[in-house]
């Protein structure tokens, strides 16, 4: 029989997948992308759970705060017309929340359930500080941060240019 711990690792790992592939399949990119934080939490109660607590406060803060509003910020400026506003005003219908709406009470209930059975992440893990993962990756990473902050640079000014109104002459 599996204990509490496994079973919620399994269920936050199957949250994640789902969740993923509503990602890929989803047709409207703004449900794609909160499809998309859905995932990132997931994948961080995975890291919480295995014992990388480190870990899954970056996922949130970095991945699901930080470059999804960055991702939402760029698909608001594209300003893609009215059929993009109808398909949203479409999208507020409530049969339309149940997919998410059922992932999301999943996780809540795993989190819920972990904390009132005071489940201990495994003693074995090696823990990690912000100084050591900060030293790493302004020392042998450094690159690897600075073609990532190019790419991300890169991508804003893409943006930018696809979403800027036309000059008219």
């Amino acid at each position: 029989m599996l204990d509490i711990s496994a079973l919620a690792f399994y269920l936050t790992a199957a949250v994640a997948v789902m969740a993923t592939l509503r990602v890929i399949t989803s047709s409207n990119p703004v449900h794609a992308l909160l499809y998309l934080v859905l995932s990132l939490i997931a994948v961080a109660m995975v890291f919480f759970n295995v014992g990388a607590p480190f870990a899954g406060a970056l996922e949130i803060i970095v991945y699901a705060g930080a470059i999804m509003v960055l991702f939402v910020f760029v698909v608001m400026m594209l300003n893609l017309g009215k059929q993009v506003e109808e398909q949203e005003k479409l999208g507020l219908h409530p049969r339309y929340w149940i997919g998410p709406g059922i992932l999301s009470a999943a996780l809540l209930s795993m989190l819920i359930m972990l904390l009132l059975s005071g489940a201990r992440h495994p003693t074995s893990t090696y823990e990690v500080s912000a100084q050591s993962v900060g030293a790493s990756l302004f020392g042998p990473y450094v690159l690897a941060v600075e073609l990532a902050s190019m790419i991300l640079l890169a991508a804003m000014v893409a943006a930018w240019h696809l979403g800027r109104p036309e000059e008219r002459e």
